[in-house]
């Protein structure tokens, strides 16, 4: 039983350090050519939205509203791999809701 938590707290320590490095981790998603760029931390709060003035178009929003969409997708996956990444090893491939 000792044993169980001595686990236990290691994985506590390791999700701990991880969350922390997520939380200071920022990733860029792009679109268009770097004309959209979404920063987010690793813990998924975007932080900026990026529009290159070349981008705006007032007779095609549509095309600038694709954009920020792509680069927003873009950096919630760059998101999503890096907290598997992190978080994987820490929970030892389990689930955790939240993460």
């Amino acid at each position: 039983m000792q044993q169980i938590m001595k686990q236990a707290q290691k994985m506590q320590q390791q999700v701990a350090k991880a969350q922390a490095e997520l939380a200071e981790a920022e990733l860029t998603g792009t679109a268009g050519g770097g004309l959209v760029t979404v920063t987010v931390t690793g813990l998924g709060e975007f932080k900026a939205v990026k529009i290159d003035p070349k981008a705006v178009d007032a007779d095609d929003v549509e095309t600038l509203e694709d954009l920020i969409l792509a680069a927003i997708h873009n950096a919630a996956e760059e998101q999503r791999e890096l907290q598997e990444a992190k978080m994987g090893p820490a929970t030892g491939g389990l689930t955790l809701p939240g993460f």
